[in-house]
């Protein structure tokens, strides 16, 4: 076992966290889950997603068995909503290709829907003590910091040198399970963003970002890029306790997920508003709220428009539904489910939005 290893398998035992619902579990749908959650999400929410996945599909035959529109609600709120498509059709590839058994080897588990280099070897190594290399966010931070390796970790040669280095630094000994989960532990609680708790790290001697003071510098950070502004106008129509809302396309932007009715113009949204009821209703422009992704920001304009009674069959586009405020069990995403809650709230709908400036959501 190399001399990295080593040290953090022994620091693991004493230091590393304990009773994460999926720690010292070897089954590879479990760890699987808990892997997919875990990407670009905190462990104190994802437990909470991670006990109510697991109750409704205990296993990954139920999980095959379900529609898409079984998982998608059990998913609202974790963000990066293709991670719940991929995952619903990983587990019908393994139920139905692989008889509901996973591939025992990272190289096989890395050519399932959703599964990337390092999730596949996370699962390999927890669960069948392959010799297998993860290097994910966490990862990345505490080789380039030990080991001073500069760049930005998300361009190519970067990248290949720190697989590089994973894999250098494996231990020969059948101590995967000890030693991936040391390694997870020391980036999300001692070698951290900010303020990293160098004094306690196993393997701070020798660290080159410690030793040439260039921890705030290591890893470096993504290169700056201009963040565009995309505007959009959703049509909040009200009938009673109903709104109106319309599903996504099954891929992009929260895929699958049920939205109001979106349009490039107001003058659009004001169209469709029309063509709700027999009469041109009343539309009151609502002030706007911004929601940032990764690549860039959306700015709605909900158009508040109220109706006497939600019209049978004549929604407009006709992909869209009625739905009550409080609908149970609908996948939306977290803007919408805020704003829905708002206006549930709310006896005066207008009074949920008390300011004019364009606010985060």
């Amino acid at each position: 076992m190399s001399v990295f290893a080593a040290a953090l398998v022994t620091w693991g035992d004493t230091h590393g966290r304990r009773g994460l619902p999926w720690q010292g579990v070897r089954d590879p749908y479990r760890v699987w889950l808990s892997e997919i959650m875990l990407q670009q999400t905190q462990v104190t929410t994802v437990i909470g997603y991670y006990a109510r996945f697991l109750d409704r599909f205990p296993a990954v035959q139920a999980l095959a068995a379900a529609s898409v529109d079984e998982v998608l609600p059990l998913w609202a709120g974790l963000g990066y909503y293709a991670r719940a498509r991929n995952l619903h059709a990983c587990a019908r590839v393994v139920a139905q290709r692989q008889d509901g058994e996973f591939p025992r080897s990272a190289r096989e588990l890395a050519l399932l829907p959703g599964i990337g280099r390092s999730t596949a070897a996370a699962i390999a190594a927890f669960c069948f003590d392959e010799r297998a290399a993860i290097l994910d966010g966490n990862v990345k931070r505490v080789l380039a910091r030990r080991f001073g390796v500069t760049g930005f970790p998300g361009q190519a040669a970067v990248q290949r040198r720190l697989w590089a280095l994973a894999a250098e630094l494996l231990p020969q000994a059948t101590d995967m399970p000890a030693y991936t989960q040391a390694l997870m532990d020391l980036g999300a609680t001692v070698c951290t963003p900010k303020r990293p708790r160098c004094a306690a790290c196993p393997v701070a001697a020798g660290c080159v970002a410690r030793g040439e003071g260039r921890i705030d510098a290591l890893p470096a950070a993504r290169p700056p890029r201009a963040l565009r502004v995309r505007r959009a106008w959703w049509l909040l129509a009200l009938a009673q306790s109903q709104v109106l809302l319309q599903r996504r396309p099954a891929s992009g932007l929260w895929g699958g997920l049920w939205v109001p009715p979106e349009f490039d113009t107001e003058a659009a949204a004001r169209q469709a508003a029309e063509r709700l009821a027999a009469a041109a209703p009343p539309v009151q422009p609502l002030p706007a709220r911004r929601h940032a992704f990764t690549h860039y920001t959306l700015e709605y304009t909900p158009l508040l428009v109220q109706l006497p009674q939600s019209p049978i069959a004549t929604a407009e586009p006709s992909a869209a539904q009625w739905f009550g405020l409080a609908e149970p069990g609908l996948a939306v995403p977290t803007p919408v489910q805020r704003l829905l809650a708002e206006l549930a709230a709310s006896a005066d709908p207008l009074r949920a939005w008390p300011t004019s400036a364009p606010r985060a959501a």
